[in-house]
């Protein structure tokens, strides 16, 4: 699908959504290509961070709304909408490996649903982030708002949501909505902050990833033992034996994700 372009650079898979002339708005097949990119670069080896960004000057401004009518008209289409809204959110939150979003421009709606779902958001200060539910008779789901509630807290996720308004850059990155704000190009930037995790061990940021995630959602529990299960395979894999090879050697450790 060309409207979700994929790249390499290095370790490095940059994915863009690619549809400028609508400020990056997804249809419902773009949702669902989103979920299958991002699974399928779950299982690259070769990959070991991903880059989020939109071509020309918007990030995402979330769903196509014209395309409602055929796709979006009834409760029973809604459903299956949303379905294809989690299987693009579901592949982001869920991919092994780090996620950083890069954000020019609108990232609203379904376009700030999907930043959640990284690990790290990176914009310029041409930035503006929000979620027009209100304005529109929509319930979000609970697991986008927990993501969301997660990141800048349960008051500012109110914020966001009652009042249904755009917020500049400097504003999302005073809720910790925006990690990383920059005066240059955000994916260039966010591609730096990729390489600075790829020679990292696949299997630990793996790990970590589900734990975090697990802590942020309230789901230790429930997640307490295939966790334990993923220290065991890290504390017995190659990767391991590498890492305590190379810092004996004082080298690089060169890791292989087993």
């Amino acid at each position: 699908m060309d409207e979700i372009r994929l790249r390499r650079q290095g370790q490095v898979a940059v994915v863009t959504i690619n549809r400028p002339q609508k400020k990056n708005c997804c249809t419902k097949a773009m949702w669902f290509e989103l979920g299958r990119l991002f699974g399928e670069l779950d299982k690259d080896g070769d990959v070991r961070a991903i880059v989020l960004t939109g071509a020309g000057e918007n990030f995402c401004t979330g769903a196509d709304i014209s395309e409602f009518a055929e796709v979006r008209g009834d409760a029973d289409q809604a459903a299956d909408y949303a379905r294809a809204v989690l299987a693009a959110e579901h592949g982001i939150a869920e991919v092994s490996k780090p996620v950083i979003a890069a954000i020019r421009g609108y990232a609203v709606g379904g376009g700030c649903g999907l930043i959640v779902c990284a690990d790290f958001r990176v914009s310029d200060r041409s930035g503006r982030f929000g979620v027009p539910a209100a304005r529109l008779s929509i319930v979000y789901g609970m697991d986008g708002l927990q993501k969301l509630a997660s990141i800048v807290g349960v008051t500012n996720a109110k914020k966001i949501m009652y009042t249904a308004r755009r917020f500049t850059a400097e504003e999302a990155a005073d809720m910790g909505l925006v990690d990383m704000l920059v005066d240059g190009d955000p994916v260039e930037a966010a591609i730096e902050f990729a390489d600075s995790m790829a020679g990292n061990a696949p299997l630990s940021i793996m790990g970590h990833k589900i734990g975090l995630n697990a802590v942020a959602a309230g789901r230790m529990a429930e997640t307490e033992d295939s966790y334990r299960d993923l220290q065991m395979q890290a504390s017995e894999s190659e990767d391991y034996r590498e890492g305590r090879t190379a810092f004996m050697e004082k080298r690089a450790p060169v890791f292989q994700g087993r």
